[in-house]
C-alpha cells in the first residue's frame, strides 16, 4: 500500500449561514471548536443541510489520494450505528481500504458541522463521538509496516488513547507525514506538536497561521528560517499567496491558480496534501509535488463539500 491514512472518521454536515450566525453563537471565522453532543443537536435546529458526506481531514485527503489512482487505505473509529455504516460505504465506494472493524459502542459516530459564509470560509463544530476515542488498540500494525508512508492528522492527536496511537504507528512507520490541521490544535497542544515536527515526522503540512502559531514566529520570515534549520520537508499553504516547501535549507514556491469561482474553501487543505503526498510517493519533484497540490486544491474550492466527483 501507498499510503495509510490514520484520523478521525466524521460525517460531515454542511450548512450556509451569513457571518451574524458565527458572532450569535460565539463562533470564531474559520476556525474549529469542539462541541458535546447537545450543543451540536441545538446549533443544527436552526440551520438548513446543504449536504451530508463521509469526512475527516485525513480520510479527505485519502479519498483524494485514490481518485488519483492510488493504492491507499484508512484507519478511523466509527461506531456500528447508521452513520458508521454510511460512513464504511462511502469510502469503499472511492476504493478506499478501510482497516477497521466497527462495533457497537457507548458513543455515536462523529460528526462536524461545517458553517459557510458568504465569503467562502468554512468555521466547523466538531462533536467527535466515537472518532476521538482511538487507541493503540484500535490499529493495525501489519498495515502501517505495509505501507510506504502513514498520513496522521493534527485533530486526533489528544492525550491518552490517541497519543499511545500516534505513538505505536510513528515507531513503526517506514515514513510519517502529518498535517497540523487547525489553529485550535497548534495552540492546545503546542509542545507535543513542535516535538513531532522537530523530531517524529518526515512531512509536516500546515497553513500560514497555524505555523507562525507553532513556532511563536513574529513575522513569516521567522518562520522560514526555523524551518531551513530542520532535516524534514515543511509544506505551508498561504492561501492567495500560494505556497511553498521548505527541505534542507532551500525554499520552493508555488503560485496559487488565479481567477477561480471560489464557492467553498472546505477541504482546500485536505485536497493539497493529497496532491502533494500524489507526486511525492511517484517520485515527482517538490514543485512538481507542490504545483498538483495546488490543482487539487483549486478544484476542490469550486464545490460545495471536501470531495471531488
Amino acid at each position: 500500500m501507498k499510503i495509510l491514512g490514520i484520523g478521525n472518521a466524521i460525517v460531515d454536515v454542511i450548512c450556509k449561514v451569513e457571518d451574524d450566525y458565527l458572532v450569535n453563537n460565539g463562533l470564531i471565522k474559520s476556525t474549529m471548536k469542539l462541541v458535546d453532543e447537545v450543543e451540536f443537536k441545538e446549533l443544527l435546529t436552526t440551520l438548513k443541510i446543504e449536504e451530508t458526506v463521509s469526512g475527516g481531514s485525513v480520510a479527505n485527503s485519502i479519498v483524494g489520494l485514490s481518485q488519483l489512482k492510488n493504492d491507499v487505505g484508512f484507519i478511523g473509529k466509527v461506531n456500528d450505528d447508521d452513520l458508521g455504516k454510511k460512513y464504511e460505504i462511502g469510502l469503499r465506494n472511492e476504493n478506499v481500504n478501510y482497516i477497521y472493524s466497527k462495533k457497537s459502542e457507548l458513543l455515536p459516530t462523529g460528526t462536524c458541522l461545517i458553517l459557510i459564509t458568504p465569503d467562502s470560509e468554512r468555521t466547523m463544530c466538531t462533536f467527535l463521538g466515537i472518532s476521538g476515542q482511538i487507541g493503540e488498540d484500535d490499529i493495525n500494525i501489519d498495515s502501517v509496516k505495509n505501507s510506504e508512508m502513514t498520513f496522521l492528522e493534527g485533530y486526533l492527536w489528544d492525550e491518552g488513547g490517541p497519543k499511545s496511537a500516534f505513538d505505536k504507528v510513528i515507531s513503526n512507520s517506514n515514513k510519517v507525514a502529518m498535517s497540523l490541521s487547525d489553529l485550535f490544535c497548534v495552540e492546545r497542544h503546542k509542545a507535543n506538536f513542535l516535538n513531532l515536527v522537530k523530531n517524529e515526522l518526515d512531512i509536516t503540512f500546515s497553513n500560514e497561521q497555524e505555523i507562525t502559531s507553532l513556532t511563536n514566529a513574529k513575522n513569516f520570515e521567522e518562520v522560514v528560517s526555523f524551518c531551513k534549520q530542520l532535516n524534514k520537508i515543511i509544506i505551508i499553504t498561504r492561501g492567495e499567496k500560494g505556497s511553498l516547501a521548505i527541505n534542507n535549507g532551500n525554499v520552493i514556491e508555488c503560485n496559487c491558480k488565479k481567477g477561480l469561482k471560489i464557492t467553498d474553501l472546505t477541504g482546500a487543505g485536505d485536497l493539497f496534501a493529497a496532491g502533494y503526498l500524489h507526486g511525492h510517493i511517484n517520485n515527482f519533484s517538490i514543485k512538481e509535488s507542490l504545483e498538483k497540490g495546488t490543482e487539487m486544491s483549486s478544484k476542490i474550492i469550486q464545490k460545495i463539500g471536501a470531495r471531488l466527483d
